[in-house]
């Protein structure tokens, strides 16, 4: 079709001829037929005014830099504005003219610049967006036979840019046939000339009525429980589906086929987004030097990732894993603030090494996550969990301490609570440790406990994806088996939050929601991965390993916590006891002392030693074979001075209560 071919130089030949004729066309509908004659000299000169206004504003307004066979609702507002300034400007000068005498009262009626310009907006508009329309009706009819009928779900803004970005595309070979959305209003509305045929609840029957091949999750923002009931549904109903990843993952704001994923066990746990303070965060990391330790591991690299979008001044990026740490920069390194990074090869363990680093880039906010966290691995390396997750801790905090560090968080676990696994123990330590020099320094250096994150290394979902790719089975240490869940993006952000909230020595617990039993998160990616259970992969129990627990638990017996003014952020607090006495019975210890003592003891390679004095540090540590009830009484420390107790603020606290399974 000609249509196809008409380029900008075109467009402005065929401005020149219509807008010639419009002038004449709006007085035709303004007058008698018999009276046009009287108004052709001034229709002459008006027109000709017209042309030399209209031509030089559509030319700065852009009407002849512009590609029209993808013209959208941007061009038109465009060409509306200005078809609008052309008029205004016209009918100034007319009845500016008019007022001076310049022009004759009766030369025109008054009404002619007015018609002009609504007849110039319907002119320049139609002609260019005739070509979009005849674009669209060509795409629509080029659709071959192995073009797939989608259902979209959704259709909010997110489904309809993929109903638009479909219907605009002959090369996407999907055709969308209808929307499901649960807002009433919309139903029986056409959006994009897709209609809304009814509520996801519908789905399978929707299905069978229009011979539906595909439905399309466009629900980016939608809880797990939401994505689950759409997946149960089309799984009911025998058909393919895909979505759209998280909000949080959508970084760019940009919502596009080519983003469409198979479902992911991450969307069927997905929660309601996370709403932090951002002026809070910014403020506190803007134009601020940042160190980020562990940067190379999941929560680290997430870190460094929302960092640097607050543009610091420095960020420091410190692992020891130099592949890790490579494929991180060169990730930050398409990123607008990137130049301010700095990456540093160093193991938190190598005091003097830390040290160079912080007297050399002198940073001001220090994030915290390297650690060991393996839990059946650290149980046979109970030396090394030692001296990476205590020792190290130690060292990045006194150094933080010494430098005037404004704010320091350490990535803690729900682990650490009532420890049965040395991960565990060596993480409550580390608390401790944390507490120590913040009640010394008496600036907010604080911990984040927290539990499991989704698709961390080593973590559970990769292993099952690696055991169903590899035909099964999915291997479960125990049918009652519950873990907390969050995202790695999720996690992060509240982390941000509390160290924007930080005050003194805290730590700070996130609000995981609702416990998950593994077996459940096995079958669902069974499910996913186009499986079934029992009759393509079989899920064996094993039986629970060394330091694992059946559930995990969120505070401390002797904790009381309360909720910080974010919603999902706990404050813990009283959980801090004091060194307890030496083993031999002698004084008190500091707990310095016996830090020292147990890290002399990880060193050595001493691991019923170094099991011993985490026992004595950590009383609530209860691995297998722990001391007898006679040695922990002993052990035991004394009653905390209330002169040195932490007093909770004011607002709601809960005594000695727990988050379990």
């Amino acid at each position: 079709m000609f249509l196809h071919h008409l380029r900008n130089r075109h467009f402005l030949v065929l401005d020149l001829v219509l807008l010639a004729v419009v002038p004449t066309l709006a007085l035709a509908l303004r007058v008698e037929p018999s009276s046009l004659a009287r108004f052709a000299q001034g229709a002459m000169i008006f027109t000709v005014l017209a042309l030399l206004v209209k031509l030089p504003v559509f030319y700065f307004f852009g009407l002849y830099r512009r590609y029209w066979l993808y013209a959208s609702v941007d061009e038109m507002i465009t060409i509306a504005l200005a078809a609008a300034v052309t008029t205004m400007i016209i009918a100034g000068a007319f009845f500016g003219g008019q007022l001076t005498g310049l022009v004759e009262s009766n030369a025109l009626p008054r009404s002619i610049p007015l018609v002009d310009g609504l007849l110039t907006l319907l002119v320049v508009g139609g002609t260019r967006f005739s070509v979009r329309a005849a674009h669209h009706r060509r795409t629509k009819r080029t659709r071959g036979p192995d073009t797939k009928r989608v259902l979209i779900v959704g259709a909010g803004e997110a489904g309809t840019t993929i109903a638009r970005q479909i219907g605009s595309n002959k090369a996407i070979k999907l055709e969308p046939i209808g929307f499901v959305d649960d807002d009433r209003e919309k139903r029986g509305l056409r959006i994009h000339d897709v209609p809304v045929l009814g509520s996801r609840d519908e789905i399978p029957a929707l299905v069978q009525t229009y011979d539906i091949q595909e439905v399309i999750i466009a629900m980016p923002s939608a809880p797990g429980k939401v994505i689950r009931d759409v997946v149960r549904m089309c799984e009911a109903a025998g058909v393919p589906f895909r979505t759209l990843p998280a909000i949080d993952d959508l970084l760019s704001g940009q919502v596009s086929v080519s983003r469409l994923r198979s479902v992911d066990i991450e969307d069927l746990l997905r929660r309601e987004p996370v709403e932090i303070d951002m002026q809070a965060v910014g403020d506190m990391i803007a134009g601020r030097r940042v160190l980020v330790t562990g940067a190379g591991g999941s929560i680290g690299s997430e870190l460094c990732r929302q960092i640097i979008r607050w543009e610091p001044a420095q960020l420091i990026v410190l692992g020891h894993g130099e592949n890790s740490l490579f494929v991180l920069s060169n990730e930050l390194s398409h990123q607008k603030a990137a130049l301010c990074c700095q990456v540093v090869v160093a193991d938190v363990r190598d005091r003097s090494r830390l040290e160079s680093v912080f007297q050399r880039c002198r940073p001001q906010i220090v994030f915290h996550a390297a650690a060991h966290k393996h839990v059946p691995l650290m149980e046979d390396n109970i030396e090394d969990a030692v001296t990476n997750n205590v020792l190290g801790t130690r060292n990045v905090v006194e150094l933080s301490e010494a430098y005037d560090v404004d704010r320091f968080v350490s990535i803690s676990s729900d682990k650490a609570v009532n420890p049965v696994s040395v991960m565990g123990v060596t993480k409550r330590a580390a608390e401790l440790v944390v507490s120590e020099v913040a009640g010394r320094a008496g600036r907010p250096y604080v911990s984040v406990r927290f539990g499991n994150v989704l698709g961390s290394r080593g973590s559970v979902v990769p292993l099952f994806r690696q055991q169903i790719a590899n035909g099964g089975p999915v291997t479960v240490t125990h049918p009652d088996m519950t873990r907390y869940f969050m995202t790695i993006p999720e996690a992060v952000q509240l982390v941000l939050q509390a160290a924007a909230l930080s005050q003194g020595s805290q730590v700070f617990v996130l609000d995981m929601g609702q416990p998950i039993k593994i077996v459940d998160l096995a079958r669902d990616l069974i499910e996913l991965s186009g499986y079934q259970v029992g009759r393509d992969i079989d899920i064996v129990f094993t039986g629970l390993r060394p330091g694992e627990k059946l559930f995990e638990e969120l505070f401390l017996e002797s904790e009381a916590y309360q909720r910080s003014p974010h919603a999902r952020i706990f404050i813990a607090r009283n959980g801090h006891h004091p060194a307890p006495a030496l083993p031999n019975g002698g004084p008190a210890a500091t707990l310095e002392q016996q830090i020292d003592a147990l890290i002399e003891a990880a060193r050595r390679g001493d691991a019923d030693e170094v099991r011993r004095r985490l026992k004595v540090l950590v009383p609530e540590y209860n691995p297998p074979g722990a001391p007898s009830p006679a040695d922990a009484e002993r052990a035991a420390p004394a009653p905390p001075d209330p002169a040195t107790a932490i007093i909770p603020p004011a607002g709601e606290v809960v005594e000695a209560t727990k988050f379990s399974a």
